[in-house]
């Protein structure tokens, strides 16, 4: 269809977003209303006439009654924005169908039928992304989670699983590529038109659906799995890209052995294609057997891509292939289980990715994770538990509480069991759901079998939103230490009660004179308190808790800076270490910020932190991966997690203020290490990305406390950069100072890079989450660069999430940075729902901000409310947002 553009929509197209349905009116939907679909559909045909601005789609359904579901002389076919052109029953036209707002609803007499519907849909109009869509050129699909609806009508739930058969036909020159689920079983020409027949065995739902067709080319290559099965690989991308795809093959070779190794699966189809996409809501799509990537995601060379993309690729690749059996082969039931194939997937490509490179490093990227997003859910207007009671809108639920959170709740329960048990968990999971469209309930119960565990209690993790908070307390008398456990769960909305759930808690102590400890104990603190003694101490022993971050809990406890520094000094734990060392710079900031530091205090605080720094720069036992770790400072919004009523300005400031006095502590030891790592030759092990990792670290802090001296650095290090990590580093760096290196620099990076859209991104956001002063306007200016666009969501997070994320800039103190979020949201919504939603809760945070700013982030989300026409995304984040949820 042709819509005009409008003043408030000069990019996209209104009719495509949501607003047939008035939000404030959208129903909720219950996890308790739970209802298997009346009829089982056994088998999907589907039939593409393929064309940018019109594709003709025809759908076959086969359908018998459920006989475990109520009987219903109806069936419910959904719809979003499609009409159908004609409808069949067993061949026949039938006029005994009505729309019930988008769904079509057809009365069928008896128990087994064949459905015929024929749709047109105009791909270029669809700007949502959701459904079939053009990008570039190039026609692609995104179904997860109700985007099948927007293709034709169909029971587009979770739980109605079917075989596909698939034809697509296409012209030749505009779509000589043509991609779909499974298996390709034929192939064939027609004049100027082409086609494809593609075949999935494996019975799966309707979100898994995916099709691409366009001007493609692939790296190929084979796998050989443990069953003896020939796998072809291919990694589609445009041409032109084609070498930037070797990292995202080898990390899907390296996945399918590891997933062989380590659970035991085995992939189970004769091809598994992977396509990059350009315009993409999300990161990845793990459809069956044609995985869906954002480009982000599959392109790296060293001159693109920097170290963290490099792991980014390989994780993301693991992430949806690994949901090949958790996710496709075993799918949700309803999309309240969502945690049940996202939670246990991200802690699978956790635990890959950490043997593939660090661990100790890839735990401590995951809590940073944790702690940085999902936990101010947690505590915020939209926290709910990993398996939620009710939603309004499906796609407002894929948050870092199901997915980070869910992954922290299995991991406590691998951590209760051991790896060994907790495999005999996961073995009889897969055993006894395969086909299956199964729940939370089910996974747990398969853990609690299969590892031998008592999981009764366990089960709240799942049902009870908010992160626990631990009291410690550890007292000594003659030779017995008694360490005392408390656990509070705070009220979230909805759930102002809360029971104790178990919390598994690994600790040692350690002996203040030698620096050992007896060996690492596992305590799980399952009452609102417990106490538990600890023998044959002469004097009071130091307590190392939480070890590995085997919970996701805040420990709250008083525990002297002394301490700190002895356990950020010689933990033998990892993760612990850089606990300590975040503990140590996170009180002190706390209580700066709060005016608890008389300027002696402060200047001992801050001695004592760069003592533990120092430490850190000078252990040769460390390597640089890690010890770029152990050198950051908690980010600002953890610091405001800490407070019940946070000044964003004041965190900032103090926050700055550390970061030079530390750099004008360790000014000797920075440069130290930054002579020792400039001329580091380039390559991906280890020891190559840890030098870059804490060449930039330490560059940071030399620019807070000499800025001169940073600029002379920067520049040369960019000019002699011969990777992204080191030129993107110093940019970051430059960025953030006042200089003409910074105007030489940035305009040499887009000039160098202005023809691949990725690294443009790394340009756009490198501004927009600067420390320069006006970064502000430099934001307001990137906006009507000719290289911005809202079409593309890489490009609108590019510059308004890293925007969003940057604590000086967003909360300005006179309100102009939430404005400038507000006035995207409306502009964007109409565009691309799924993307504005993202945005709303840095607003949302409103609560828990100092009165003056609260205010202001407050009537943003008023004036967001007010719309006339807001999708139902936003608007129930919005409500959400200001208590009306």
């Amino acid at each position: 269809m042709d819509i005009a553009r409008t003043p408030s929509n000069p990019d996209g197209n209104p009719e495509m977003a949501d607003a047939a349905v008035d939000p404030k009116n959208l129903p909720e939907i219950r996890r308790e209303d739970y209802r298997p679909f009346p009829w089982i559909v056994s088998e999907t045909r589907l039939d593409f006439d393929l064309g940018i601005d019109c594709t003709r789609v025809r759908s076959t359904l086969t359908i018998a009654r459920n006989a475990k579901a109520d009987r219903s002389s109806t069936i419910r076919l959904n719809g979003d924005g499609i009409e159908a052109t004609s409808v069949t029953v067993d061949g026949e036209p039938t006029q005994s169908w009505v729309m019930d707002g988008d769904d079509l609803v057809l009365t069928l007499p008896g128990d087994a039928h064949e459905i015929g519907i024929e749709t047109e849909i105009d791909p270029s109009a669809n700007s949502q992304l959701m459904g079939l869509y053009a990008s570039s050129g190039m026609l692609c699909t995104q179904c997860e989670a109700e985007g099948f609806r927007r293709i034709t009508f169909f029971p587009d739930r979770p739980d109605v699983l079917s075989t596909y058969s698939v034809r697509m036909s296409g012209s030749k020159d505009r779509f000589p590529v043509l991609l779909c689920n499974g298996n390709r079983v034929a192939t064939g020409e027609e004049g100027d038109t082409h086609w494809a027949e593609w075949h999935d065995p494996w019975p799966k739902p309707s979100y898994l659906f995916a099709l691409v067709a366009g001007d493609l080319v692939a790296r190929s290559a084979s796998f050989t799995t443990m069953g003896g099965r020939e796998v072809e690989l291919n990694v589609w991308v445009r041409e032109g890209d084609l070498d930037r795809t070797e990292h995202a093959m080898e990390s899907l070779k390296r996945s399918m052995k590891w997933d062989e190794e380590v659970f035991g699966r085995e992939y189970d189809l004769d091809l598994f294609n992977i396509v990059a996409v350009s315009d993409f809501n999300m990161g990845a799509m793990e459809n069956k057997g044609l995985n869906i990537f954002n480009t982000k995601y599959v392109l790296a060379d060293p001159e693109t891509a920097t170290d963290g993309d490099y792991d980014g690729v390989e994780g993301v690749i693991g992430h949806e292939y690994f949901h090949n059996w958790s996710g496709n082969r075993i799918t949700c039931r309803d999309w309240f289980q969502l945690s049940l194939k996202e939670g246990f997937t991200v802690l699978r490509d956790q635990l890959f990715s950490a043997d593939m490179g660090s661990e100790p490093v890839k735990r401590i990227e995951d809590v940073r994770i944790l702690r940085g997003v999902q936990f101010p859910e947690d505590s915020g207007p939209l926290a709910h538990p990993i398996r939620p009671d009710s939603y309004r809108e499906i796609s407002n639920f894929y948050t870092a509480t199901v997915y980070n959170k869910g992954a922290e709740v299995i991991r406590m329960m691998r951590t209760m069991a051991g790896e060994e048990r907790f495999r005999k968990g996961t073995d009889l999971y897969f055993d006894r759901h395969d086909g299956e469209a199964a729940t939370c309930e089910d996974f747990v119960k398969s853990i609690e079998d299969g590892a031998a565990l008592d999981l009764t209690r366990f089960r709240r993790w799942y049902s009870q939103a908010g992160t626990p908070r631990v009291g410690v307390t550890l007292e000594h008398e003659g030779e017995t230490a008694r360490l005392t456990l408390t656990q509070t769960v705070p009220a979230t909305p909805g759930q102002s009660e809360k029971q104790p759930m178990p919390i598994p808690l690994k600790l040692a102590l350690f002996d203040r004179a030698s620096g050992t400890h007896r060996g690492e104990e596992l305590v799980i603190l399952n009452e609102d308190r417990a106490e538990v003694t600890f023998d044959g101490f002469t004097e009071k022993p130091i307590l190392s808790i939480n070890r590995t971050f085997s919970a996701p809990v805040t420990i709250e406890r008083d525990v002297s800076r002394e301490e700190l520094v002895f356990l950020a000094e010689k933990d033998d734990d990892p993760f612990a270490r850089y606990e300590a060392m975040q503990e140590l710079m996170t009180g002190h900031l706390v209580a700066d910020v709060t005016d608890d530091l008389d300027d002696d205090e402060r200047e001992a605080a801050r001695e004592d932190i760069a003592r533990a720094m120092r430490s850190v720069l000078e252990d040769d036992q460390l390597d640089d991966l890690m010890r770029g770790e152990l050198l950051m400072m908690p980010g600002a919004t953890y610091v405001a997690e800490q407070m019940l009523v946070a000044d964003p300005g004041r965190i900032h400031a103090r926050r700055e203020a550390l970061k030079t006095a530390l750099g004008t502590r360790l000014a000797g030891s920075l440069q130290e290490v930054y002579a020792r790592t400039e001329n580091m030759p380039f390559s991906l092990d280890a020891g190559a990305k840890g030098a870059r990792k804490v060449k930039t670290l330490a560059l940071a802090y030399i620019a807070a406390s000499d800025p001169a001296k940073a600029v002379e650095l920067a520049a040369r290090q960019y000019d002699r950069a011969d990777n992204m990590t080191d030129r993107q580093g110093a940019l970051m760096v430059l960025a953030g100072l006042d200089s003409a290196e910074r105007t030489g620099k940035l305009l040499d990076f887009y000039n160098r890079y202005q023809n691949n859209a990725l690294v443009i991104d790394k340009w756009f956001a490198i501004q927009a989450g600067s420390l320069h002063p006006r970064a502000i306007e430099h934001v307001k200016a990137l906006r009507d660069h000719p290289d911005f666009t809202l079409k593309n969501p890489n490009r609108v997070r590019s510059l308004y999430m890293a925007f969003a994320a940057n604590p000086a800039a967003f909360h300005a103190e006179d309100g102009e940075g939430y404005a400038i979020i507000a006035d995207l949201i409306l502009e964007l919504d109409p565009i691309n729902a799924q993307t504005t939603a993202r945005f709303v809760p840095p607003l949302g945070r409103w609560r828990r901000i100092e009165e003056k700013r609260a205010k202001l982030m407050r009537e943003a989300l008023e004036r967001i409310a007010a719309a006339p026409k807001l999708s139902r995304d936003t608007f129930e984040q919005v409500a959400r947002s200001l208590g009306r949820g």
